[in-house]
């Protein structure tokens, strides 16, 4: 009995590198010199049949617990021995409704996610993500290789400058690309509305819109600027004329004072002109 109680007592040994269920637990190292490995959880990717998304089912591999020093061209090497890969997408954290792909900008989308991500690594076949799931009995795999170093430090640094710096050719075309993009979304829209216009619906309702002879075009920035610099001048003269509230009841005064000289003033002229008016033959 003394026995068996030591045993219940006696703490758990912890399997390093034991992965939840469903996950299979990879060993990577950043390099050579580095000691204890780090281990990334990886599973199929699967979604619902008819689920638009760029992780189509079967050829997905699902990566857990991503360093942030691994980039994706560091996962795409590591499972490049596993068949050929067709993209490699790194995120902040796992969405659970995912949409198709949009398109994404160059230099307006730059959100850098900090800490542990999760990867979503697509195979040309099926047979990749199998192959990958094997790579679990192999020796740690290496991130950061002689031929393939990864840049760390002052180096990263410098690199990570150098891409912020845009280049205005690219920019000029990619706005370029985005402005003939709105044109044709708005020339579509303005096609059906113009197509629509004046035609019944199912229930017999037409659908009434207001066009104006001038329609109002919108504002620029210098328009905003004079409105804006205007209401601020107004505001500066109101809160000059009556900065105190003394200021105010003796401006009221003084106006009430005039209004009462004025008054007795025209008294006097009427007076006067009604004595010039009496009758005087002689």
């Amino acid at each position: 009995a003394a026995s068996r109680r030591a045993k219940m007592a006696a703490p758990k040994e912890r399997v390093v590198g034991a992965a939840p269920p469903g996950y299979t637990a990879l060993a990577v190292k950043f390099g050579e010199r580095q000691r204890s490995p780090h281990y990334l959880l990886v599973k199929e990717h699967q979604v619902r049949e008819g689920a638009g998304t760029a992780h189509p089912s079967g050829r997905t591999l699902f990566v857990l617990n991503v360093p942030p020093y691994c980039s994706l061209g560091s996962l795409s090497r590591l499972f490049a021995p596993c068949g050929h890969v067709q993209s490699v997408e790194i995120r902040e954290k796992p969405e659970p409704g995912e949409k198709k792909e949009k398109r994404t900008s160059k230099f307006f989308s730059r959100q850098t996610a900090r800490g542990f991500r999760v990867a979503y690594v697509v195979f040309k076949k099926p047979s990749g993500v199998q192959a990958a799931k094997a790579l679990s009995q192999e020796s740690p795999l290496l991130i950061s290789t002689e031929s393939h170093p990864v840049k760390t430090g002052i180096s990263k640094w410098i690199a990570s400058y150098a891409a912020s710096v845009v280049d205005p050719e690219e920019l000029k075309a990619e706005v370029d690309a985005y402005m003939q993009d709105y044109d044709k979304k708005i020339a579509e829209e303005e096609a059906k509305a113009a197509k629509e216009d004046g035609v019944p619906d199912e229930e017999g309702w037409v659908k009434v819109t207001r066009k104006g002879r001038k329609p109002g075009l919108p504002r620029t920035e210098a328009a905003n600027l004079r409105v804006l610099e205007k209401e601020k001048q107004k505001r500066a003269r109101k809160e000059l004329l009556n900065f105190y509230a003394w200021q105010h009841r003796e401006t009221k005064r003084e106006h009430i004072a005039q209004l009462r000289r004025k008054f007795e003033e025209d008294k006097q002229r009427i007076a006067l002109m009604r004595a010039q008016r009496k009758f005087r033959p002689y």
